[in-house]
């Protein structure tokens, strides 16, 4: 009886841990192409092509760990976003919520 307990028992302590980790299912994937060295209102940031659409961000997640002033590009990700908020910039900026390199 001891030993059904003991094996219940990390059966569910297992299924917890497993339900508290950071999905590898990611959205979409794309290439961030590079940076926007244009001078504008709404320039500036990176590049990133998903689905054969460009589209412009301007920061990563902290927890990313990736630093786009140290990567050589074209830099293949896997990601999580959503199109920003930003009112007066066009309607092919986007926010990131995750991301990974591929």
């Amino acid at each position: 009886m001891k030993a059904v307990f003991i094996i219940i028992v990390s059966v569910l302590l297992t299924g917890f841990s497993l339900c508290h980790r950071e999905s590898d299912n990611f959205m979409a994937h794309g290439t961030i192409t590079g940076p926007d060295l244009r001078d504008c209102v709404c320039c500036g940031g990176w590049y990133i092509e998903i689905d054969t659409v460009v589209y412009e961000f301007d920061t990563l997640p902290e927890n990313s760990g990736i630093a786009l002033d140290k990567e050589t590009f074209p830099l293949k990700v896997k990601l999580d976003w959503q199109p920003s908020e930003k009112i007066a910039c066009p309607n092919k900026r986007i926010d990131i919520q995750r991301i990974a390199k591929e």
